[in-house]
């Protein structure tokens, strides 16, 4: 039975389905292309979550599929800010509660503004971390956006 985290916690309460999906954690990949190998998902299914600062409304949680880099630019229109940029890592747990390789967009410290990539609607479910290395939370998209609150838009960097 995997360990109950912040993430699945928040999404009992809201009564929303998901599943907790444990692996092998590998220290040297903790990338979202990794972890969609070792758990034998389409990569374009493994959501990768990104916590960035904007220079107007502060910090911003961005979902997008493992395999593509996050637009800055489109990140920052989304988000109401000129600029964004990507949270150093060791400044991660501070201000959500998760460290690298296991950040979620459910159950963070505090409730930060969340878009998830549009290309998350192409599918019935995707993975997002559970809040610990080694766990991912496959839910579907929508109920995913219900419980971070979220918006749809289009983050990828092409």
């Amino acid at each position: 039975m995997a360990t109950k985290t912040n993430a699945a916690r928040l999404l009992d309460t809201l009564k929303l389905p998901y599943e907790l999906i444990s692996y092998e954690v590998d220290e040297e990949h903790l990338d979202a292309i990794h972890v969609a190998q070792t758990c034998g998902q389409n990569v374009d299914q493994v959501f990768k979550t990104l916590v960035a600062n904007g220079d107007k409304n502060g910090i911003n949680v961005f979902c997008i599929p493992g395999a593509y880099d996050l637009d800055l630019k489109k990140a920052a229109a989304i988000s109401g800010n000129k600029n964004v940029e990507m949270v150093k890592v060791k400044d991660l747990f501070a201000l959500t509660g998760y460290i690298r390789g296991g950040c979620s967009p459910l159950g963070m410290k505090k409730k930060y503004p969340v878009f998830i990539d549009e290309t998350a609607q192409l599918h019935d479910i995707v993975f997002v971390s559970g809040g610990l290395r080694g766990l991912q939370i496959k839910i579907a998209p929508d109920n995913l956006a219900i419980a971070t609150d979220a918006t749809f838009a289009d983050l990828l960097h092409y």
